[in-house]
């Protein structure tokens, strides 16, 4: 469809033809899918999940995000059981609002944390499923964290801690709440005072799937959203905006918690992931044989969310915070393999030892899951020229020997000792190689 120039009394097309007049976005999902998604997501690759609540009071079970919900309506025998044992007859889960008082968060600890790790932008829980939203909310009076529990603005505190670290800030939001009669009026007039107060980046919408997205007035926001917003020029969304959005609408694709492609999508995608890979909130029964090891990380490094579930008062368990700097100094080596890259013609081989590429501009990187035996890697996709040169990113001055493996592709390079890697892996920069030929498409596992 052709961009429209809405004007007070008439629509015309061919906009080029009124001066001063942009382009606007029609509440329909084939105009509001052909908007392109600003420049900073796609170069920005690394981003933290934050999911914090009232849930994170309990702090129990299998996605303890949950909680409200496998108690008071599954009565799932675990969160019976720990209700029964610990807390009074007759405590409400609206109780535990008054236990969460983040007493310890500092918003500036969290955002050196975030930097440290190498990301380039933060998305942060402002409302979950159980209705409490962490800003100052006209619409959940009672319910937020201004009026109970820490009596501060979190949304607020947190997005000036992270942009003045010159990251990216954006919002989780549920449209949906589970006990709420009433939630059906929030949704957009909640957004749109999201939006305007707090000018997020991006918006991570959720809780969708119980209605399509006309009972929602997606469309409609969207449409405010990308037209005449204080972010319209740089917001970017995701796909959750109503039954069978999915993979379908919106923004950037997201399918599914966790999802990973059987073969490179066509569609900008994310994968969401959890250090704990058991829940998105936060545990006290967490095991470390739980949480995510730094391999397992890397090896779905690009476009990533990785998500941390905070305690109830404010602090990051020190694992995770362990877990994100070890990947911020990985990044600092190996980060030109990442940022502001795009998929390479092959996404993957596994000659001598698993490797994944990417690209940017006119070189290929190749990341290494694990050493090769004899010091030798074998790398049947890349087809060199007579400028080819190859280095280790661990030592960027000390081009690596390396000889053809075939008279018309591959590499057989000499690697240096092994630079020691917390995350088993290593990247490889090749300048000089053939860029295009004709595209692969292969089974994905790294997230590009």
């Amino acid at each position: 469809m052709r961009p429209t120039c809405i004007l007070p009394f008439m629509c015309v097309t061919f906009l080029m033809w009124i001066p001063g007049c942009t382009a606007r976005f029609e509440a329909n999902w084939s105009r509001l899918d052909a908007r392109p998604l600003p420049r900073w997501f796609d170069e920005a690759k690394i981003r933290i999940f934050v999911h914090w609540g009232v849930f994170s009071v309990p702090g129990f079970g299998q996605y303890s995000e949950w909680f409200w919900y496998w108690w008071h309506s599954e009565k799932r025998a675990e969160e019976v059981e720990f209700m029964k044992k610990n807390y009074p007859p007759g405590f409400k889960y609206t109780d535990f609002a008054l236990e969460f008082r983040a007493e310890f968060f500092d918003p500036e600890i969290w955002a050196d944390i975030f930097k440290a790790s190498g990301a380039r932008y933060v998305v942060f829980t402002s409302k979950h499923h159980e209705g409490f939203t962490n800003w100052p909310s006209a619409g959940s009076w009672n319910w937020n964290s201004m009026d109970v529990g820490p009596h501060r603005d979190r949304v607020g505190d947190l997005a000036a801690a992270v942009r003045n670290r010159s990251l990216h800030f954006g919002l989780y939001h549920s449209l949906y709440e589970w006990y709420n009669p009433l939630y059906l009026r929030i949704p957009v007039s909640e957004l749109v005072d999201l939006v305007t107060t707090y000018k997020p980046d991006l918006i991570w919408s959720d809780g969708d799937w119980d209605a399509p997205d006309t009972y929602w007035n997606s469309t409609q926001f969207l449409a405010w959203l990308y037209n005449d917003s204080p972010v319209k020029d740089v917001v970017v969304t995701n796909d959750r905006w109503g039954k069978g959005c999915y993979c379908k609408h919106g923004g950037y694709y997201n399918c599914a918690d966790r999802y990973t492609p059987g073969q490179l999508p066509d569609h900008k995608w994310e994968k969401c992931q959890s250090l704990d890979t058991q829940s998105w909130g936060y545990r006290r029964d967490m095991k470390l044989s739980e949480v995510m090891d730094l391999p397992s990380i890397i090896k779905d490094l690009v476009y990533l969310w990785l998500n941390i579930g905070p305690m109830a008062d404010g602090m990051i368990a020190p694992v995770f915070e362990e877990r994100l700097r070890d990947l911020g100094a990985w990044l600092g080596i190996n980060g030109e393999a990442i940022y502001a890259t795009k998929p390479w013609r092959v996404q993957t081989e596994n000659s001598t030892v698993a490797v994944w590429y990417t690209a940017k501009n006119n070189t290929v990187h190749a990341i290494i899951l694990d050493w090769p035996s004899k010091q030798i890697l074998q790398l049947t996709t890349p087809r060199m020229t007579g400028a080819t040169k190859v280095t280790l990113m661990d030592y960027p001055d000390v081009p690596l020997k390396w000889e053809p493996l075939t008279p018309t592709a591959g590499l057989r390079i000499v690697m240096p000792a092994m630079p020691k890697s917390l995350g088993n892996a290593w990247c490889l920069k090749l300048e000089g190689v053939v860029q295009r030929v004709s595209t692969v498409r292969v089974k994905l596992g790294f997230s590009i």
